[in-house]
């Protein structure tokens, strides 16, 4: 679908009070899949046209290889198709831009779902969300990985404000205390 119109990209993130999105080894806290929050972002998922991830974070229901993806990588130049999922590409982003990426794909939908990790997230700053929707658990996961790289003092809302968008909205989730979904919205 070349010449194919940019898709409005959304971002979607659960993190630990500290900001963090892993354990220091990359794996998924247990702490973080709250059902709420799995429901929302499955929900979410579903309505996107493409999810976009690194090669370690993935959705991983049962109808995730249907889904179209981009999945970055460092081990091809620029593009290509993914050698086990006929749904998904394989990018880098040094090689082409996002753009050249999502009109490879094809993805039908006007929404790219960007779901991680801290690398892929800290790209997508620099390219632009126009949404992205980070859930704050009360949770403890000192010494994990962060949803983006930040300088010390500072805290994944202050990225966000400074790639201009503002706080739309906030939902508590039901089953943890002072767990809250902030929807962030360009304006």
């Amino acid at each position: 679908m070349p010449g194919s119109a940019r898709p409005r990209i959304e971002g979607y993130a659960i993190i630990s009070h500290e900001g963090m999105i892993a354990e220091p080894d990359g794996a998924y806290p247990p702490l973080l899949k709250i059902e709420g929050d799995q429901r929302f972002f499955r929900a979410a998922l579903d309505r996107a046209g493409a999810a976009i991830n690194g090669a370690h974070s993935a959705d991983r229901w049962p109808e995730s290889a249907a889904r179209p993806r981009i999945v970055l990588t460092r081990t091809i130049a620029d593009l290509g198709r993914h050698p086990r999922n006929p749904h998904a590409i394989l990018w880098n982003p040094a090689g082409v831009g996002f753009d050249a990426a999502w009109d490879f794909l094809g993805a039908p939908g006007a929404v790219a779902a960007v779901i991680g990790g801290t690398g892929v997230f800290d790209l997508f700053l620099a390219i632009g969300y126009d949404a992205f929707y980070l859930t704050r658990a009360d949770v403890e996961v000192p010494l994990g990985r962060p949803v983006f790289t930040l300088r010390p003092g500072e805290r994944p809302e202050d990225l966000l404000a400074r790639a201009n968008l503002a706080v739309v909205s906030e939902t508590p989730l039901e089953q943890i205390p002072n767990t809250v979904v902030f929807h962030w919205e360009r304006p």
